[in-house]
């Protein structure tokens, strides 16, 4: 390959690339949190591409990982926290016990993803709106547990911090949504 074939190359593979990221840009602009948004999804640029359905898929992945991760931190750093009170203790039960009711909720929208190129296309539409919307009412719920209680700062401050994020990818993601309905 001569050096101005490689040079056309890189152009174009670097030109297609910011082409992908502005697009994810601009899909991220419509959601409530679009630098949380564009952090998320931008190393995914080359996967998604301009496909709605791709960034749809991949931003639902995105907040189920991070539903997943943050439910394991919530018990490890309960684990190591010494001295907790009953109160929070259950709080924590409480929490974990919504975070994990999120993960089923994602992972049926998940499932119904697969379908959305079928004639019901409409419903499954609807029904991921409405598992979506019960995980950011189950992350808000974890987080609602605080008031009024309470609860060491560092736990939290730990918890809330994890939970706000994953509320923001949720949200973010029920935004992105809006683009399949065209």
């Amino acid at each position: 390959m001569s050096t101005m074939q490689t040079t056309s190359a890189t152009t174009t593979n670097n030109t297609c690339t910011t082409s992908y990221k502005n697009f994810i840009k601009k899909a991220c602009n419509s959601t409530r949190y679009p630098k949380d948004c564009n952090k998320a999804l931008s190393p995914y640029a080359s996967t998604i591409k301009t496909d709605p359905q791709k960034l749809c898929d991949i931003a639902l992945s995105v907040t189920l990982n991070a539903t997943c991760v943050t439910s394991s931190s919530i018990q490890s750093a309960v684990s190591k926290m010494k001295g907790l009170t009953p109160s929070e203790t259950q709080i924590i039960n409480d929490c974990s016990e919504t975070i994990t009711d999120a993960i089923d909720e994602l992972n049926y929208s998940l499932k119904a993803m697969a379908y959305l190129q079928g004639s019901n296309r409409v419903a499954q539409l609807k029904n991921i709106r409405t598992w979506v919307s019960a995980a950011l009412t189950n992350e808000y719920t974890c987080t609602d547990e605080f008031e009024g209680q309470k609860v060491s700062k560092a736990l939290k401050n730990t918890i809330k911090k994890s939970v706000l994020y994953l509320a923001k990818l949720t949200s973010n993601f029920l935004e992105l949504l809006n683009l399949l309905d065209h």
